[in-house]
């Protein structure tokens, strides 16, 4: 296994960088198809959320899927290799690893332990596997990931352990506050961050909330489960003439709300004050509202700094170690089912010499059927003994770092055929995949 990680996120690159990356559902099936199609690259899958762009791959050489990896992400994205250079991270075999699992476990989000990433990565592999993208690589490997996350968050505090993205947006956004009964809010948008922050705002007694959104069935759903009431896109400059706070999280790909529209709804309530909360990745609302007059305006880089400073140390250690057990342990399955088809190629070749030894044994003597039979169990017997201890030890050996020696020795002092380990390889995939190609 030769697992690569190309990526940026919002430890390594701007708000404004990540917006560029930002791909659609399709731009995301275009990308994988582009990193499949790459010479040194077997197996692929890309995670695309609003905080960061990573692609996957298990690659024949370093070097190679690198390259190939990073200039189909410059191609899709439309940033060039330059500008991406200074800030993509590169992780390789175990380091890989170790990256997916902690991603999966909410250490390296924008906030910590947040669950989205669960989510975002299921979606990722289900797109992969639909896109025949994974394999015995990658598929095992991302699997073994979301166990790692579920655990993180069951056995730990970590879903608690830092504040919301919402509850923060929402404390910078609305300071100011002191009367949430008197606050009208307007949510543009109907997924799961929208009802997060509606769950919050009616937690604190909001007075009105609004949903505005393109699909009606959504924002009546969302509406529903929180008392509030429906408008159309269209109503947004009007909605907003009497709102005292805007939350926006849409997953559109460019500005949803523009700066004249919130002038257009400034210039029909003169004097009062307007929050808005953009969640949004890209931006939902144009960067120019914050120069309007009475316009405070907080997205997520201005939510990065606060995050950052968090104070989850104890539940991160805690998840930190169930990360490392988890990939120790995927490790050492993969060391060990690596040295599998040599264990078997050795018995097959064991087997060959019994049985030819066995039918010499047969033209030579005259032993009746049963005299036969015994001989045949007693020496199938001592060459089970005999590879016993080798083959269990090598097991065990190669789930250490550098195990891969030992089969390496196994097959060289055996004078192992290495076209018969790759019969018992290839064999294995038909059995997982049902291929029978």
């Amino acid at each position: 296994m030769s697992v690569l990680a190309v990526g940026l996120s919002h430890r390594s690159a701007s708000v404004s960088l990540l917006e560029r990356t930002v791909q659609s559902d399709d731009g995301i099936v275009k990308l994988l198809a582009d990193v499949l199609a790459a010479e040194h690259v077997g197996e692929a899958l890309v995670l695309s959320t609003c905080n960061r762009l990573e692609v996957y791959a298990d690659v024949a050489k370093f070097h190679g899927g690198v390259q190939d990896v990073t200039e189909r992400i410059a191609l899709r994205t439309g940033v060039s290799l330059e500008e991406l250079a200074e800030h993509l991270y590169v992780h390789y075999e175990d380091r890989a690893v170790q990256h997916l699992f902690s991603v999966a476990s909410g250490l390296d989000s924008m906030v910590v332990g947040e669950q989205q990433i669960l989510g975002q990565l299921r979606t990722a592999l289900q797109t992969a596997r639909e896109e025949e993208g994974v394999g015995r690589v990658l598929g095992p490997l991302a699997d073994a990931a979301l166990r790692a996350g579920k655990r993180a968050h069951a056995e730990t505090g970590i879903d608690n352990a830092g504040r919301s993205l919402v509850s923060v947006g929402l404390d910078l956004a609305a300071a100011s506050v002191s009367d949430w009964s008197s606050v009208s809010a307007v949510l543009v948008g109907a997924g799961s961050m929208s009802s997060l922050a509606g769950t919050r705002l009616r937690r604190l007694g909001a007075g009105r909330i609004t949903i505005v959104n393109r699909s009606a069935d959504r924002a009546e759903r969302l509406a529903a489960t929180l008392d509030a009431e429906v408008a159309g896109i269209d109503e947004l400059a009007e909605r907003l003439a009497g709102a005292d706070l805007l939350v926006s999280c849409t997953g559109a790909v460019g500005l949803v709300i523009g700066a004249d529209v919130v002038a257009a709804a400034l210039a029909q309530r003169p004097e009062k004050p307007l929050a808005v909360l953009d969640l949004a990745l890209p931006r939902d609302v144009d960067p120019d509202a914050r120069a309007l007059p009475g316009v405070t305006v907080v997205d997520l880089e201005s939510l990065r700094s606060v995050l950052d400073g968090a104070d989850v140390a104890r539940d991160v250690e805690h998840v930190r170690r169930i990360v490392t057990d988890e990939v120790g342990a995927f490790l050492a399955r993969q060391r060990s089912e690596r040295v599998a088809p040599t264990v078997v190629a050795l018995r097959a070749r064991a087997q060959e010499v019994v049985d030819a030894e066995l039918a010499r044994l047969r033209t030579r003597t005259d032993l009746d059927e049963r005299a036969s039979h015994e001989v045949e169990v007693t020496v199938g017997r001592v060459v089970d003994k005999l590879l016993h201890t080798p083959t269990v030890r090598v097991k065990e050996l190669a789930e250490e770092p550098g195990g891969d020696s030992y089969a390496d020795a196994l097959r060289e002092l055996f004078a192992l055929d290495p076209a018969a380990t790759e019969v018992v390889t290839r064999a294995a995939v038909v059995v997982e995949t049902g291929d029978d190609a």
